[in-house]
């Protein structure tokens, strides 16, 4: 059996944890800098509020109905993630974390287990020890498991936050409830084409025959198929390193100088190689790429991007930022008015299992350097250590004007309890 554990509302759950006045209120969480809604607590959904709505045009709307609007506070959503997920884990190893608040776990020799109590159990313990609520959706397939928390979710005074399908009555109901785009899986493509052959719910969609979803679609579509049918096919995925690396940023205000791009992108790559080190990995191709500020019409627009290929694989934040500066600094026109930019890293492999090369290498200094700086930035959890053509006295800053303190993250903002010693009655 598959459980997939999902966290209800989950930034504003983080916000509501310390923050309890919030509870029953709209609470609305906003992307980096600012820019737009990208979490929404049940009670300002039902106000109307969308996803993505630009704060900007929403302003009268958050005073209108008294919406509690936060910035993205990441420091302590990453850390109450973790704190979940490690609490998950207590109850099986075998556990995919496939979000910041969702993760499928997968019971095997549990079979004289009662996954209905078994699953309150899990969300108690997560709500007793977090904070944070939950739904637990359980079936026999990882598709199926999605369609049960998604039921949970929606009828959670039926269901107790828990629903298991156990049996084909259930999962027949449960396929014909959800409708196909509501799928795990199906996109908006996937969606049209299935609305051709009159596919409304997902039951539609497993009545289908094998042969023709493969041949009109993929492998990968056919899994889908079967595991909602309750023959497991996606199975439970490995942590795997990643293949591209990126730092694309938002500036805080419009840059028009070159030396302050410059300085932009060398710590976006310095970033990027700091990632890379992370899980041992190297990179021989880099891309940069500047856009102007597009809200700004009478303005002149720009956007431009550039390949790097570097002549051996590295890790090395002073290659990769030389190299990211003269890059940026082909693509760069005067006058413009930038709004972003960002490096991303590409071509990677890993660092201690690569082929060598005779005349081309790095400076063999750079290793040991590399290892000293991560550390030391390690040790006091910030960027100490810089490279020259940083500015070393900025950190980079987004807007976040509705930023919650970093209560689990930062000894400063650590909640202070005030006790008060009651009188003993003799």
């Amino acid at each position: 059996m598959f459980a997939l554990v999902d966290c209800n509302n989950f930034y504003a759950s983080c916000e509501r944890v310390f923050n309890p006045n919030l509870q029953g209120k709209p609470v609305a969480i906003l992307s980096n800098n600012d820019g737009c809604v990208i979490a929404r607590s049940d009670e300002v959904k039902a106000l109307g509020l969308p996803m993505g709505a630009p704060a900007f045009k929403y302003q009268s709307f958050f005073k209108t109905h008294n919406v509690q609007v936060f910035s993205s506070n990441y420091p302590l959503y990453g850390d109450m993630s973790s704190r979940v997920m490690r609490i998950l884990g207590q109850f099986t190893p075998d556990i995919e974390v496939y979000s910041i608040d969702e993760a499928f776990l997968r019971f095997k020799g549990f079979e004289n287990y009662d996954f209905n109590t078994h699953g309150h159990n899990i969300r108690n313990r997560v709500l007793k020890w977090t904070g944070i609520p939950t739904c637990v959706g359980v079936a026999p397939t990882k598709a199926l498991s999605k369609v049960a928390n998604k039921i949970a979710r929606k009828f959670p005074k039926h269901t107790g936050g828990v629903y298991v399908i156990d049996n084909e009555e259930k999962r027949i109901k449960a396929l014909k409830w959800t409708p196909i785009e509501k799928v795990w899986g199906i996109g908006p493509a996937l969606h049209k084409r299935l609305a051709q052959k009159h596919c409304k719910t997902a039951y539609d969609f497993v009545q289908l025959p094998d042969l023709w979803v493969r041949k009109t679609f993929s492998i990968t579509e056919w899994k889908l198929k079967k595991d909602l049918e309750g023959i497991s096919k996606i199975d439970m995925e490995q942590v795997k390193d990643k293949r591209a690396i990126a730092t694309t940023r938002s500036f805080e205000t419009t840059l028009t100088e070159l030396s302050d791009i410059k300085e932009r992108i060398s710590t976006f790559a310095s970033s990027c190689a700091e990632k890379m080190r992370r899980q041992n990995s190297s990179c021989h191709m880099l891309i940069v790429f500047l856009r102007s500020d597009r809200f700004k019409t009478n303005s002149e627009q720009y956007r431009a991007s550039t390949i790097v290929n570097i002549p051996f694989p590295t890790d090395s934040s002073l290659v990769l930022s030389t190299s990211a500066v003269k890059a940026v600094a082909s693509i760069y026109k005067k006058g413009i008015h930038y709004k972003k930019a960002g490096v991303i890293l590409t071509g990677v492999v890993p660092t201690y299992n690569r082929q060598l090369q005779m005349f081309n290498h790095e400076d063999t200094r750079h290793k040991p350097l590399m290892r000293a700086m991560d550390r030391i930035n390690r040790k006091y959890n910030a960027p100490k250590l810089k490279l020259a053509n940083q500015d070393l006295t900025r950190m980079w800053k987004m807007r976040q004007e509705h930023l919650s303190p970093q209560y689990t993250t930062n000894l400063e903002d650590i909640i202070t309890v005030q006790c008060q010693k009651k009188p003993i009655k003799h």
